[in-house]
C-alpha cells in the first residue's frame, strides 16, 4: 500500500468504528469482530486487487501438454472476497438501531386535523 491508499484505509477503518460505537451494547462485542474480518479482507482485497492488475486477469494455465487461458487464481479470490466483505458490512449496518422515517405532514391533513380542535 502506498501512503494515499493507506490514509483512505486509514479514514475507512475509523468510519466503520463509528458505525460499530453505533450498534447497541448487546450486539457491539460480535460487530467487532465483524470489524476485525473487514479489516483483514480490505487488507487481502488490496494485495488482489495489486495483483490482478499487475499480472492481468487472465492466465496461461499449463497441464502437461495442454495450454489454455483462464480467470486468474487471484480475480476469482477478490470475486469472493469482495462478496463476502459486503456481506459483513451489510450486518454490520443490520445491527445498527432502526431510525424512524420522518413524516412529511401533508399540508392538507394538517388543516383537516386544525379544523378537527376547534
Amino acid at each position: 500500500m502506498n501512503i494515499a491508499q493507506d490514509r483512505d484505509f486509514s479514514k475507512e477503518i475509523a468510519k466503520l468504528k463509528t458505525i460499530v460505537r453505533k450498534v447497541p451494547k448487546d450486539r457491539r462485542a460480535i460487530a467487532e469482530t465483524l470489524l476485525q474480518e473487514i479489516i483483514f479482507m480490505t487488507e487481502t482485497l488490496e494485495e488482489l486487487r495489486a495483483h490482478v492488475r499487475e499480472h492481468g486477469a487472465v492466465d496461461l494455465f499449463k497441464q502437461g501438454k495442454q495450454k489454455f487461458s483462464r480467470e486468474s487464481p487471484a480475480l476469482k479470490a477478490y470475486n469472493t472476497t469482495i462478496q463476502r466483505y459486503s456481506l459483513l458490512y451489510k450486518q454490520i449496518i443490520d445491527m445498527l438501531p432502526k431510525t424512524q422515517p420522518e413524516v412529511k405532514k401533508d399540508a392538507l391533513m394538517g388543516f383537516i386535523q386544525a379544523g378537527d380542535k376547534k
